[in-house]
Order: structure tokens, then C-alpha cells, then sequence
């Protein structure tokens, strides 16, 4: 599954338009295979980036239907649509997953899938903050409610998402665990809250009073928007005098890292993070500063 975040549909409208339209039968079938995903439960952001993908390529093969779609018309997208636009590698990957899932509902189709290339994988290190950068993040924000969002993200390692889904339910306080409903790949886990947190969260919600949400918008019963919740970092950054091109996941990046550093073995940080793969958990070991602090450079040696 994806997180919503990584979602990177050309942003250029004039590239889009530039496209040859759909036909009708064309429409009907992508409106069969967006059917079909949601009877399979697939989350709104991988079903919103599928459809995306899959309909830039069948208008970039027109005047090929789906059916005469084949191999050689993915890497020319590929290589005329997506390098030349200079699209990443996750949009890349996210067309292949759209292609292969979608050519299965095609009968007759000449596009094998399994001979479909994916890029090659890209070793990208996480963007972590210190925790001095974190707390003045936390710090800035005089709203209470957009100092809670930010703050639960950091403390609870959460997606965007797993936190505007966040209800007043999902706390535990007596055990004091956060329950995560349908996160990523639809997987539900808890991870620990603190007394500290606990507290806050108390004072928020007497002020506050959230009916549905936790995190609400503008109306009560609204919840909080995904566009909002960005500007409010935005706005944190600002105040914090943080120049860096900070995201919401560099929270979570940063409480994945802070938990490696101070002694949390790396199993347990893989279930906080819902991760599927240990190995989606190992990256953090590149970006621990105890593990490279201790590394003594042999140009010191030189000084003795």
C-alpha cells in the first residue's frame, strides 16, 4: 500500500491536457478496476494514485486501446513521458503497481505483466531532526490545537493519516496506549503514550470538546484536512526559524530515530511504526548519531 504522501501525479496542468482524452469504453474500464479495488479494501490514497497513473499511460498510448497496450508501450512511457518530466522514482513504481494490477482485468491484453521493469531501488537515507530542532517546533505553535497535532505525530511516530483518522476512543489512558485503526496496508497496532502526553491531550480535549475526530476543522464533526495540517507546519517552521524543507514524516522519521538512539531495540520500533519488513525498520541504524558519533576518522589520527 502507499501513504498518502507519496502521491506524485505530474503536477503541471498543461502536461496532463497535453494528453490525448479517453474514449468511452476506456473510461468504463478504469471505473471497473476503481470499483474493483475498493471491493478489495485498497486505501483511498492507493486507489486515487492507481487511477491517476493508469490514466496518464492509457491516454499517453492512444490511439492504442488497453487491449493492444504491451511492454514496449510502458518503457516508452517511461522513457518519451516520465525522464524527460523528470518524475521520481516512487511515480515510476506507482505506475508499474497501477499497470499490473490493472492488466490482469484486461482480457486479451498483449501487455505481459510480469515482464513489466521497475526502476532500479533508491537507497534514500530518512530526513531526521534533532530533538532540540523538534521541541522548538513544538514550542512555536500558540495554538493549542495545532501544537497537539504536531506534538502527537512526533510522540506517537504516526503517518498524516493515522492522525487526522485518530478519535477520542483510541485513547487508552488507563493503559496508556494510542490505538491506530487502518493504517497503512490496513493494519490496526497500539503504541505507548505517556503521562505527559496523556495530560495534554486531556487539556485539549476539555477545551476542545471533538465530537467525531480528535482533530477536527473548522465545523464540529469535520475532520481535520490534510492540506491544513501542512500549512500549520508550515507556519511552525516559519516561527522556528527552520530553513530545512521539513515534512510531517520527518516527525515520525525523527521519533524512529530518537527511540534507536536512546536503547529501543529495533523489533519493537518496527511494530510502533507498523512496518511489514524489518528491513523498512533498518534504516534508521544509518542515521543514528551514537552509532556514527562513534566512528573515529582516520584524519585524526594525524593530530596525535
Amino acid at each position: 500500500m502507499l501513504d498518502s504522501s507519496s502521491n506524485e501525479e505530474p503536477k503541471n496542468q498543461a502536461v496532463r491536457h497535453s494528453l490525448p482524452s479517453l474514449d468511452f469504453d476506456t473510461i468504463e474500464e478504469i471505473a471497473t478496476f476503481k470499483q474493483w479495488m475498493e471491493q478489495k479494501r485498497y486505501s483511498d490514497s492507493t486507489v486515487k494514485t492507481y487511477i491517476m497513473a493508469i490514466t496518464i499511460f492509457l491516454r499517453f498510448i492512444k490511439p492504442k486501446t488497453s487491449s493492444e497496450a504491451t511492454n514496449n508501450d510502458m518503457r516508452q512511457f517511461v522513457n518519451s513521458y516520465m525522464i524527460p518530466r523528470n518524475l521520481s522514482f516512487s511515480y515510476q513504481n506507482q505506475a508499474i503497481n497501477a499497470a499490473k494490477l490493472f492488466f490482469k482485468t484486461i482480457r486479451g491484453s498483449l501487455l505481459i505483466t510480469e515482464h513489466l521493469d521497475r526502476p532500479r531501488h533508491e537507497h534514500k537515507l530518512p530526513n531526521v531532526l534533532s530533538k532540540e530542532e523538534v521541541g522548538l517546533i513544538l514550542k512555536v505553535s500558540t495554538n493549542m490545537k495545532h501544537r497537539m497535532m504536531l506534538t502527537v505525530i512526533y510522540a506517537c511516530g504516526l503517518r498524516r493519516g493515522e492522525l487526522l483518522n485518530l478519535r477520542p476512543v483510541h485513547i487508552d489512558s488507563k493503559r496508556h496506549l494510542l490505538l491506530i485503526i487502518n493504517g497503512k496496508g490496513r493494519k490496526d497496532r497500539v503504541v505507548p503514550i505517556s503521562d505527559n502526553l496523556i495530560e495534554l491531550l486531556r487539556e485539549y480535549y476539555r477545551y476542545y470538546r471533538p465530537r467525531v475526530w480528535l482533530f477536527e476543522g473548522q465545523y464540529p464533526g469535520e475532520q481535520y484536512s490534510e492540506k491544513s495540517i501542512q500549512s500549520v507546519l508550515k507556519i511552525a517552521l516559519r516561527k522556528a526559524r527552520i530553513s530545512k524543507p521539513v515534512t510531517l514524516h520527518w516527525l515520525r522519521h525523527s521519533y524512529a530515530t530518537h527511540l534507536l538512539e536512546s536503547g529501543t531495540d529495533l523489533r519493537y520500533i518496527q511494530e510502533l511504526l507498523g512496518h511489514r519488513s524489518s528491513k523498512t525498520t533498518e534504516i534508521y541504524t544509518h542515521v543514528t548519531e551514537k552509532s556514527i558519533q562513534k566512528i573515529r576518522s582516520p584524519f585524526d589520527d594525524l593530530y596525535k
